[in-house]
């Protein structure tokens, strides 16, 4: 940095996941390689003051279709606590496959002023693209709330 000040420290924690358990039990499996790519993202960033936490958040053999996943609930814990700066995963679908469940996570990263990255898409919340298109995503998972609601509500009408 020009100033002389060293960039603020940001705590980068890295999750992966794996849907099925096929493969985790060899030396170099997915979960490796999404951290591995993570890692080397961050470390491109450390002049930034990225730093990548010791923690692990890995759920192996776990869908992304819903979010009950440990790994997941201890990352979401710590992102409460105030114990991460930054959530980065190798693609989006790593940290869910659901679009409303998607907008929930990103709504309390939000909330507690963590970004998130996207290493493989160029989806960071830290710029003002990156936060277009986040809203453009939780626009469609509203939308995608409104017609739930709306077929429902049409299907209590057809059954009366």
């Amino acid at each position: 940095m020009a100033s002389g000040s060293p960039a603020p420290l940001i705590r980068c924690a890295i999750y992966t996941r794996k849907s099925t358990e096929e493969g985790l039990d060899q030396e170099f499996n997915s979960l490796v390689a999404q951290r591995e790519a993570a890692e080397a993202y961050i470390v491109s960033q450390r002049e930034q003051g990225w730093k990548t936490l010791t923690e692990r958040y890995d759920d192996g053999g776990f869908s992304g279709g819903n979010v009950d996943r440990p790994a997941l609930k201890h990352l979401l814990a710590d992102v409460k606590a105030r114990n991460i700066d930054c959530v980065v995963v190798y693609k989006v679908d790593r940290l869910s496959r659901s679009l409303l469940d998607f907008a929930g996570i990103i709504g309390l990263l939000d909330k507690h002023g963590v970004s998130f990255v996207s290493v493989t898409q160029q989806f960071n919340t830290n710029t003002s693209l990156g936060r277009l298109t986040l809203n453009i995503l939780l626009s469609f998972a509203q939308f995608e709330r409104e017609i739930l609601s709306e077929r429902t509500r049409d299907k209590v009408f057809a059954a009366r």
